[in-house]
């Protein structure tokens, strides 16, 4: 064991000795030879090839190495084959890779030549799109020059026919010219003629009426040369165009100018033949005329003279008929009023709150909100239950339920004009027109607001009501209209206020009527009570501050409509007011007092109202067709 251990170490070291590096290759003596294949000769299929070499055998020889020998060459066999083993593995992996690398390059140069391909069929498509391309460009080309071509073939026709036209109608238009100068001429010719007939006859007009002068009128032969020097000029005129050749312009100008000048000498001569018997005239007149402002005068002292202090018969008469019915209708509820049941007290107020809230809540607002303050205020008249405050009341709950609701009804009216309408102007409107719609459906509503207006403001009669034997001045001024209370009268600001809005109330009302009624019937209260008023108010001596504060009013509110109804007569009326009753209000107004009378002579001259365009501007405030569909 020691010595074959030994054994391989002394292999180990002849591989180490220097004899033992060198290389050399025994396939020659073993009788193998090995192929190799250029790699410009391989193919992907070509492989390596060790084939042995028929050697002579050489005869067998008697083996006379010793034991220990025999195991060396043993040991040098195997490790021979070892090493040839070792060779042909890596001679198998030297075959492997070359067989990769040849289909590598194949695979390589298979794809290239498919590149190649590409790229030659790509070149061959681009060269056909650009031969393509360039012969769609030349036919384009072609195309748009034989366009051009045509374009400007009709462009040149076109210029043909418009030179051709143009020729045309200057042909055209010269003859029509030539034809247009014929007529004018005769024309001229004609009026030429005309214009010396009519001298002729002027000339001889002016010969027969020079004569028939009387003495003491200026001389005519001036006229008469001049007249005859005209006709000469037109005479040498005619001449002129007697060779066959139409007058010129400028032999009609002459013409023209010497038939003006005729017609001068003629209305000069008229006019100084005139002139005696007009101033003669003159004089008859201006005494005509002085005679006529003589009687104008008288008239007009007379009429000063003769101006009432209070209303008509017939107007006092129909104020207190009015005044009647209102305290008989005042009296038939009287049991309702003075009543100790509780039930009973409890359904007036019911009554009372269902009529004059409504009226209260009236506003400009919209028209659908009015209209259905104005149903609401109709079914209670109409005895139809009316929810108000949270409970049903009707006016079938009491005998005498109409009458205390129509009188507190046009009570609230009245003091709404009183309150409502003297703080804010505008609000006359809507309130005026509820009024209305009421006064036509149930016509005691309309009286009852009459007797209520005429006893708060006797002035809306127009009535100024004289003092009586035995009345105090408290009581007095109480018609009249003032407040007193405690002893005291209210100011005059604040009595013309509420006149002043009790009027606009009562000229609105007049003018106004519910848009959603029948309009078959007549007004129940036009504008011919307004213009009964106006004229009796202006029958009537003046007040101070009232009457010119109430006339502001009355007119400011209606008018426009009074304008648009009587036309000329209202104006008439309004330059009575200017001309005679306004100096009337100046006359006993005092200097405290002259805010009234301004205000009523800016509005007649300068601010609202116009004689010389005849127009009054519109009220503000008032309903529109628009209001009524808000």
């Amino acid at each position: 064991m020691p010595a074959e251990s030994l054994r391989w170490d002394t292999l180990e070291a002849l591989k180490n000795s220097p004899k033992g590096r060198l290389k050399y290759s025994d396939w020659l003596e073993k009788g193998e030879v090995m192929n190799i294949v250029g790699d410009e000769e391989s193919s992907p299929d070509a492989t390596s090839d060790v084939s042995p070499v028929s050697i002579p055998t050489p005869p067998p020889t008697i083996s006379l190495l010793s034991p220990r020998a025999t195991q060396m060459a043993g040991c040098i066999l195997m490790c021979e084959e070892k090493h040839r083993a070792k060779a042909k593995m890596e001679l198998a992996l030297r075959q492997e890779l070359q067989e990769k690398l040849v289909a590598s390059v194949a695979s390589r140069e298979s794809e290239q030549l498919k590149r190649f391909e590409e790229f030659m069929e790509l070149k061959q498509r681009q060269e056909f799109q650009s031969m393509r391309d360039m012969m769609d460009r030349e036919t384009q080309e072609s195309i748009g020059r034989q366009e051009k071509l045509k374009e400007e073939h009709k462009n040149r026709i076109k210029i043909l026919n418009l030179r051709m036209r143009e020729a045309e109608q200057q042909r055209l238009r010269e003859a029509e010219f030539e034809k247009q100068r014929q007529v004018e001429g005769r024309e001229r010719l004609r009026a030429l003629n005309a214009i010396q007939e009519e001298i002729l006859q002027l000339n001889q007009l002016l010969e027969q009426a020079a004569p028939t002068q009387s003495g003491h009128t200026p001389d005519f032969t001036s006229y008469s040369t001049r007249a005859n020097q005209l006709c000469s000029q037109v005479s040498e005129v005619i001449r002129t165009t007697a060779e066959g050749e139409f007058p010129s312009v400028e032999d009609m100008t002459v013409a023209e100018r010497a038939l003006h000048e005729m017609r001068s000498v003629i209305r000069v001569m008229q006019d100084a033949a005139a002139q005696a018997q007009e101033k003669r005239k003159k004089e008859q007149e201006e005494e005509e005329d002085r005679r006529k402002f003589a009687e104008l005068q008288a008239q007009k002292e007379e009429q000063k003279k003769s101006l009432q202090t209070k209303a008509e018969d017939t107007t006092l008469k129909w104020y207190q008929e009015l005044q009647v019915s209102a305290n008989q209708c005042a009296q038939s509820f009287e049991g309702l009023n003075n009543t100790k049941d509780l039930q009973t007290k409890k359904l007036r107020m019911e009554l009372q709150k269902a009529a004059t809230i409504p009226v209260s809540q009236i506003s400009s607002i919209s028209g659908s909100k009015l209209r259905e303050i104005f149903d609401k205020i109709d079914k209670l008249l109409s005895g139809r239950p009316v929810v108000s405050g949270g409970k049903s009341v009707s006016i079938s709950q009491h005998p005498n339920g109409l009458d205390f609701v129509s009188y507190k009804l046009a009570e609230k009216f009245v003091k709404q004009g009183e309150e409502e309408v003297a703080s804010h102007h505008e609000a006359a409107f809507p309130i005026a027109v509820v009024a209305s719609g009421l006064w036509e459906l149930h016509p005691k509503v309309g009286d009852l607001i009459l007797a209520h207006l005429h006893k708060k403001c006797p002035y809306a009669v127009p009535h100024y009501p004289p003092m009586k034997d035995g009345t105090s001045v408290e009581e007095y001024q109480k018609i009249l209209g003032y407040r007193v209370e405690d002893g005291g009268v209210e100011a005059q600001d604040s009595f013309l206020k509420r006149m002043s809005g009790m009027i606009r109330l009562y000229a609105a009302l007049i003018q106004l009527r519910w848009p959603y009624g029948s309009k078959q019937g007549p007004d129940p209260h036009g504008l011919n009570h307004g213009w009964r008023w106006l004229a009796q108010m202006l029958n009537m001596e003046p007040l101070a501050d009232v009457t010119a504060t109430l006339l502001f009013d009355f007119l400011e509110v209606c008018g426009n409509a009074l304008m648009k109804q009587y036309q000329v007569q209202f104006w008439k009326l309004i330059l009575l007011i200017q001309e005679e009753y306004l100096p009337r209000i100046e006359a006993i107004t005092s200097e405290g007092q002259a805010g009234s009378v301004t205000r009523l002579k800016q509005f007649l001259q300068v601010r609202k109202c116009s004689l010389r365009s005849r127009q009054i501007l519109p009220p503000k405030g008032q309903l529109s067709a628009h209001f009524w569909r808000s």
